[in-house]
């Protein structure tokens, strides 16, 4: 029979996320079930509660970087064991043969993967419910084992902000020496300066705002730009192998192109509304690269999990009770978060 367990989500667009009671399955043969210690708070989470992007299904409870701790198994489950640590991102099921799922591309399912929530789940006819709740049944194949190393609370936006900034470090062959770019000082371009830097790259923070200078060099960044002053981008035109953009408010891509080295790539994780317009010739006068780059698969999340664990990298957050999640929300969207909010899920249902 389907546990009845507490959560937090919101009834209506735009409106507050309040305590509700949400079904979860049974644990199928391939289940695991386990109980959420914590959760983040993604942009994403804020934008499908408000249905910026249209199409939200009410009720909803958000949350897709979830960790928390095996309470039990499927008769058939063979991956982990009871009471360990483990992590569920963005995906939680996709049709596992088409040529993207046996690539370790989840997240490109020719049939469309399922998100952690408001997603149809496959073969029932129910929506996915998120990680702002008290416990998961999910399957196996798209659980990841969160290393020992990691401090639980400060790991949980590795499954989302983690992933979504080291897959193109990695796709792009980010190395020592190399010279990086991170546009944008938040829940992603601090992961993206962390971890650029711990693979040996020289990072420059370009940012709208002269007050994350301290903050940017305490991450690792060895030079800040702010953008915004008169000829700050003339003295580093030329200089980049590589500019992860993490902003997703419009701005302007041919000023960034303009930064590259020749054979540098521009790489989009952020995405901002509508179209922007690009110049052909920035592109082909120094044969540069515009590219955009999504999350990553469960194979990659694992690699990135484990990578973390032994060069201890984590994000910086505000651990919240689910009660101020609402204010949460309120700080998120005029920017005030350094650099991750994650709810203590403990505090889900407590009265």
């Amino acid at each position: 029979m389907p546990k009845k367990i507490p959560a937090y989500g919101a009834r209506a667009a735009k409106g507050p996320l309040v305590p509700m009671t949400i079904e979860r399955r049974d644990p199928e043969p391939h289940d695991i079930e386990f109980q959420i210690l914590y959760c983040g708070i993604c942009h994403s989470d804020v934008h499908k509660v408000n249905n910026d992007w249209g199409g939200t299904h009410f009720p909803i409870v958000p949350g897709h970087e979830i960790i928390g701790r095996v309470t039990s198994l499927g008769s058939n489950a063979s991956l982990f064991r009871e009471g360990e640590l483990v992590g569920v991102g963005c995906i939680v099921d996709s049709c596992r043969e088409c040529p993207e799922c046996r690539a370790g591309r989840e997240m490109f399912c020719k049939d469309g993967c399922t998100i952690s929530f408001d997603s149809p789940e496959r073969g029932r006819n129910t929506r996915t419910y998120g990680g702002f709740s008290k416990s998961m049944v999910v399957d196996e194949h798209y659980v990841v084992r969160i290393p020992k190393e990691l401090d639980p609370a400060r790991a949980a936006p590795l499954l989302c902000a983690g992933i979504t900034t080291y897959s193109p470090l990695r796709q792009f062959a980010c190395k020592r020496g190399d010279q990086v770019g991170v546009v944008g000082l938040g829940g992603l371009g601090h992961m993206a300066v962390k971890l650029a830097a711990s693979m040996g790259a020289e990072v420059t923070v370009l940012s709208t705002s002269r007050s994350k200078e301290k903050d940017a060099a305490k991450l690792g960044a060895k030079h800040f730009i702010a953008t915004k002053e008169p000829g700050a981008l003339d003295k580093i035109a030329g200089s980049f192998n590589l500019i992860l953009d993490t902003v997703s408010a419009p701005h302007d891509f041919n000023q960034e192109l303009s930064l590259l080295q020749t054979f540098g790539a521009l790489v989009l994780v952020g995405l901002p509304p509508g179209s922007i317009e690009v110049s052909p010739g920035m592109l082909v006068h120094g044969n540069k690269r515009l590219a955009g780059s999504n999350i990553g698969g469960i194979a990659e999340t694992q690699e990135m999990l484990d990578y973390c664990g032994k060069k201890g990298i984590v994000a910086d957050i505000e651990l919240i009770k689910a009660d101020q999640i609402n204010e949460a929300y309120t700080r998120m969207q005029r920017g005030d978060v350094h650099y991750r909010f994650v709810i203590d899920a403990a505090s889900v249902g407590a009265k």
